[in-house]
């Protein structure tokens, strides 16, 4: 839910630079989003880390004795055997979205004590996708959250149990929902790298 609302806030920086500030003020000032659902939201991020690296360990410590032979690739794909890889990248990329826009927000409200600009979203944005290097770590750190997702999303509906007769539904949604995310901020990266 947060990726999809997260795009939808984002697209509007392309439709719209005046609605983008408009919602992006009000998700800036918002009490409930700023003091009950982000905290929440950070809390969830670093508890999928952490356990994304002890069911990891817990896996690979599970068989004590290797394999005589081993080909991975003929019983899962590369992105459910790099999970963490692709993890590592995502949470890379978080430190530097994190440096790029919450800290200068929080620097903003709550160090500088600047009087509020709702007008002041649009032009932060855009000013962070000139530089084509930056362009470059948020389009492959998003090609990561595709590959991540497409696993990690599909594979949670299995853990739960959702295996019935609308998997193949599911799976479908899944896919689209995975590719179409990170590709729609791989858009907006893009689209404002281009018209700066």
């Amino acid at each position: 839910f947060f990726l999809l609302q997260h795009l939808t806030i984002n697209m509007l920086s392309v439709i719209s630079p005046e609605l983008f500030n408009e919602v992006s003020h009000f998700m800036g000032t918002n009490p409930v989003v700023q003091f009950l659902l982000q905290p929440v939201l950070m809390f969830a991020v670093v508890f999928h880390f952490v356990m994304g690296i002890f069911l990891e360990y817990r896996n690979r410590s599970a068989r004590t004795v290797k394999y005589a032979f081993n080909k991975p690739s003929a019983n899962s794909n590369w992105m459910s055997r790099n999970m963490i890889l692709s993890g590592v990248v995502i949470l890379s990329f978080l430190v530097l979205h994190f440096y790029d826009f919450w800290v200068p927000e929080m620097k903003y409200k709550y160090y500088d004590f600047l009087p509020e600009d709702p007008n002041r979203y649009y032009e932060e944005l855009i000013h962070k996708f000139v530089n084509p290097t930056r362009v470059l770590i948020y389009v492959v750190s998003f090609v990561f959250l595709a590959l991540h997702l497409l696993h990690g999303f599909g594979s949670s509906f299995q853990s739960m149990g959702v295996n019935n007769k609308y998997t193949s539904t599911i799976t479908l949604f899944t896919k689209i929902f995975s590719v179409g995310i990170p590709f729609g901020f791989i858009f907006i990266a893009i689209f404002h790298f281009l018209n700066h």
